[in-house]
């Protein structure tokens, strides 16, 4: 369905800023962690068919070679009775309130439950599907008939009209569906037909209605009258239902691509990709006490951890995490991964950002430091300075911030722009850029309002950001490399600047991240240079229009090219945003006066408002703390929704049927309404949150400091309790 655009989008920030939805900050909130269960053997892999879990929460898979239970995170054959082992079931099954495990086999069905008594007898080769009631009544079907193993006895039902699907029990009640049909088994064990459903693929109960599923949707029935309680669900993430279960009173469907689920207020969590299911194929469900969902596929169990947590735990997972496998050389960066079922044996891996993407690391420790004062967290922040301060000393340049640096001989990033190191045995890279300057103005920032604490640590900083601007501006506001060349995007002089139009962003941006810089530069040193060059900037070459600009004007601009790069077009660029809000956080706190902070105060306003639909915590954390407005709501959805698992795997969801789609636009907004992160693939804050089908194939992980950052700078901010 194709929505207007901007009537969504005043949607959009009408819920952002006045959503009804009361987050409990403090409170626990549930987070959804996936667990994947298969053979220690793939080559060995059986033929799984149906799961059933029972009353301890041990759970058991069906297979042609026997029955498997999960133990200690694998499937096993479970050989625990003697008698039982190497016996293959025709059906299992979960007595009805009891939780007893029974067992179908070709003349008999039995369990272990009741000290063994449970057990019939049957005529071989005649029934292949049961279900048990609380009163220990069997209902079998098989061959076209149903029967009911009851006091002892076998009462035939008669026969079936069409191919039996599957048996149930609910509420003591015995139902049979089959073909498109579903009977009951009534108070004088008759089979009545109760409904009927064009194309049936599945059901299930709840309290007094039966649910039923066809390729089409799914619709509620009254068990009572057989009325028809809700019109036809169809628009649902998929809508060829193969499988149906109620937990919580939610309602579960199972399908060729994935699972979903229907949350209270009408919403879907919808869950597909390798990111959940080992296969997006799901062949049954099963749910434990505790709501836990246990999804069967081709190669074994899927488990949805629904787990109450505060937001510090999330916090503390995030840092165990990164201390244990993300730590290179002091940077906070992704790493490779060489065993998705073992992430311990990923590889750490240099990167082009590792100066960006540490900012977020190194910033989060500082606004650890400044609300708890714990010496790890000051330690921490000061390990990734340490690496920053690196990048200057490692190379040959004077002021030139290396991207990044590895020992001889095992770079991985990009093999170009990479030089030796002066330092024996590490090589460095260049072609440093705008982004990179972003991460060190920020870094530098919060290392001075929050972790220096003697003149040495204060001095220390400032010799770092000191060191880097004059080499702008002694090479003209460029980064110049070993080259003697301007590195692409590391360019800040004016007749770069202006040469955009205002209708393209990087104009302002690169006229906001300069005079940010400028401004620090100033606070730190004390130099006057850094304040009149700042002012001749904004004064003669523009710099306070450009960063004025109102950035509703940003849009498509045909035919504006930088060496080959067409920068008019392509849509809005989130990474810029991304290195305009770490920005924000230094232009408003370094001000050189009332008057700009009040200038740049409209600036960040009139940003954050456009990324309203986007949710993203950190930019109204960095909003707040500056201008003073803040979407809250979102604050904590964001922070309660970051994924768990951070591997990058390939998520698909332009093929749901309940999103309601947009016309093509600038921005890049697919969906009137941003999707949960639980369905969105995992991507940093330089991507768009809106892009439906993406992902990196499950080849990377990421680290989670862009959890950590707004976690503590909204504690920092007394927004989180």
């Amino acid at each position: 369905m194709v929505k207007n655009r901007v009537f969504h989008f005043l949607v959009s920030v009408a819920f952002a800023l006045c959503s009804t939805q009361m987050y409990a900050q403090g409170d626990s909130f549930i987070q959804t962690i996936s667990a994947k269960y298969s053979v220690q053997d793939k080559r060995l892999l059986p033929n799984f068919s149906k799961t059933v879990i029972d009353y301890d929460d041990q759970v058991f898979v069906l297979s042609d070679q026997g029955v498997y239970f999960l133990f200690e995170g694998q499937l096993i054959p479970d050989n625990r009775y003697s008698s039982l082992a190497g016996k293959t079931p025709l059906d299992l099954t979960i007595q009805e309130d009891t939780g007893y495990l029974y067992y179908l086999y070709e003349d008999r069905f039995l369990s272990n439950a009741r000290a063994g008594k449970p057990f019939g007898r049957l005529p071989e080769r005649t029934y292949s599907r049961f279900a048990v009631n609380a009163d220990g009544n069997v209902l079998l079907t098989g061959s076209g008939k149903a029967a009911l193993f009851q006091d002892g006895r076998l009462v035939e039902l008669g026969k079936v009209s069409g191919q039996v699907q599957e048996v149930y029990v609910h509420r003591g009640v015995f139902f049979v569906q089959a073909g498109d049909k579903v009977f009951r088994v009534n108070g004088n064990n008759q089979l009545e037909e109760i409904l009927a459903v064009k194309g049936l693929q599945a059901l299930a109960f709840r309290g007094a209605e039966v649910i039923a599923g066809t390729s089409t949707g799914y619709a509620v029935f009254s068990l009572s009258n057989r009325t028809q309680l809700v019109p036809w669900q169809e628009n649902l993430p998929v809508p060829d239902v193969k499988y149906l279960s109620v937990s919580s009173e939610m309602v579960w469907a199972g399908t060729d691509q994935g699972a979903f689920r229907r949350l209270p207020d009408g919403n879907f969590r919808y869950y597909a990709s390798k990111r959940w299911l080992m296969e997006d194929e799901v062949m049954d469900m099963a749910f434990d006490s505790k709501g836990d969902a246990y999804l069967l596929t081709k190669s074994g169990i899927n488990h949805l951890i629904f787990k109450e947590m505060t937001l510090a735990e999330k916090a503390d997972h995030f840092e165990s995490k990164i201390r244990q496998r993300h730590i290179r050389f002091g940077f906070s960066t992704e790493t490779r991964v060489k065993d998705p079922e073992n992430l311990g044996k990923s590889v750490l891996v240099d990167d082009d950002n590792d100066g960006l993407w540490t900012s977020f690391y190194l910033g989060s420790m500082a606004f650890k430091y400044a609300v708890t004062q714990d010496s790890k967290a000051q330690r921490y922040a000061w390990e990734s300075f340490e690496a920053f301060e690196r990048l200057l000393s490692i190379n040959q340049l004077q002021g030139f911030p290396s991207r990044t640096f590895e020992r001889a001989g095992f770079k991985v990033s990009g093999p170009t722009k990479w030089r030796e190191s002066p330092d024996e045995g590490w090589e460095w890279k260049g072609h440093t850029s705008s982004d990179e300057f972003v991460g060190y103005i920020f870094v530098a920032a919060v290392m001075d309002q929050f972790v220096a604490k003697t003149e040495t640590e204060r001095t220390r900083v400032a010799a770092f950001i000191d060191e880097i601007l004059m080499h702008m501006i002694d090479n003209n506001y460029y980064f110049v490399d070993i080259d003697g060349k301007p590195t692409l995007w590391g360019r800040w002089n004016p007749e770069y600047i202006n040469s955009y139009p205002e209708t393209v962003v990087d104009r302002k941006l690169g006229s906001t991240t300069l005079i940010a810089g400028l401004q620090l530069g100033y606070a730190l040193t004390g130099k006057e240079l850094y304040r009149t060059e700042a002012y001749r900037l904004m004064e003669e070459e523009g710099y306070l229009e450009n960063i004025n600009i109102d950035l509703s004007r940003i849009r498509s601009t045909p035919d504006v090219y930088f060496e080959g790069h067409n920068m008019g077009d392509g849509g809005w660029n989130h990474s810029d945003d991304e290195m305009a809000f770490l920005t924000y956080w230094v232009l408003y706190h370094y001000a050189f006066n009332e008057e700009l902070q009040k200038d740049w105060e409209w600036v960040i306003e009139n940003h954050w408002r456009i990324e309203l639909p986007e949710r993203n915590a950190l930019w109204s954390l960095i909003t707040y703390g500056t201008q003073g407005a803040i979407d809250r709501p979102s604050v904590f959805w964001h922070l309660e929704g970051f994924p768990w698992q951070l591997v990058r795997h390939q998520v698909k969801n332009s093929h749901r049927k309940d999103l309601n789609f947009l016309e093509e636009n600038f921005r890049g907004q697919t969906t009137d309404v941003l999707l949960h992160a639980d369905e969105r693939s995992i991507e940093r804050h330089n991507a768009n949150p809106f892009d439906l089908d993406s992902g990196r194939g499950g080849a990377t992980e990421l680290t989670g400091d862009e959890f950590l950052l707004p976690y503590w700078m909204g504690r920092y901010l007394d927004v989180i309790p």
